[in-house]
């Protein structure tokens, strides 16, 4: 039995919720998202509650019951409050910088790395070692702070790279010398 899958969704004050068919439509202060829900999930809405229904115990609707829940919630909370990702630059000479609404990333090649914010994505530069990453759809403020990521990783034996700010590197130690 989904525990997540069966917790009510309180919509709150400010957002408005649209469900035609298995397309639905969440609108709040911070703007719009919609998705396709799995054909073989069921939502209702009433008295500004939202459920998920499952029609059986397959283990396939089984998972995609918490996960539809999941999904809308995170509609809901993205049109609210939005969501954000830190990024931290390590490395000497390693810097970025804003450059219009795109990012321009000095790390180490013999070329600045220069990318573009995708739309419903902002990009905010507190200092050049520091990248925050916010939007609205959880799943693209991941996809683009790991498409940052992936210009340069970390790396085990000086850390240098880009990083995630809750991400712990584990050190690895250099080759022993001759004795």
């Amino acid at each position: 039995m989904s525990r997540i899958g069966n917790k009510p969704i309180t919509v709150p004050d400010g957002v408005e919720v649209k469900l035609e068919g298995q397309h639905i439509t969440v609108k709040g202060p911070k703007g719009t998202l919609e998705r396709e829900i799995h054909e073989n999930m069921k939502v209702n809405f009433e008295n500004k509650v939202l459920t998920v229904v499952r029609p059986n115990d397959d283990p396939k609707n089984r998972s995609l019951h918490g996960l539809t829940r999941t999904l809308i919630n995170n509609m809901i909370e993205g049109t609210t409050k939005g969501f954000e990702r830190k990024l931290e630059i390590n490395g000497v000479g390693y810097r970025a910088q804003k450059k219009g609404n795109g990012l321009v990333l000095n790390l180490g090649y013999s070329h600045p790395v220069e990318m573009d914010a995708p739309e419903g994505i902002t990009f905010d530069v507190p200092n050049q070692n520091e990248i925050i990453v916010k939007g609205i759809d959880k799943e693209l403020v991941g996809q683009t702070a790991a498409v940052i990521r992936t210009k340069r990783p970390p790396e085990v034996y000086r850390g240098k790279g880009i990083k995630y700010a809750e991400e712990v590197i584990r050190r690895k130690e250099g080759k022993a010398g001759k004795k």
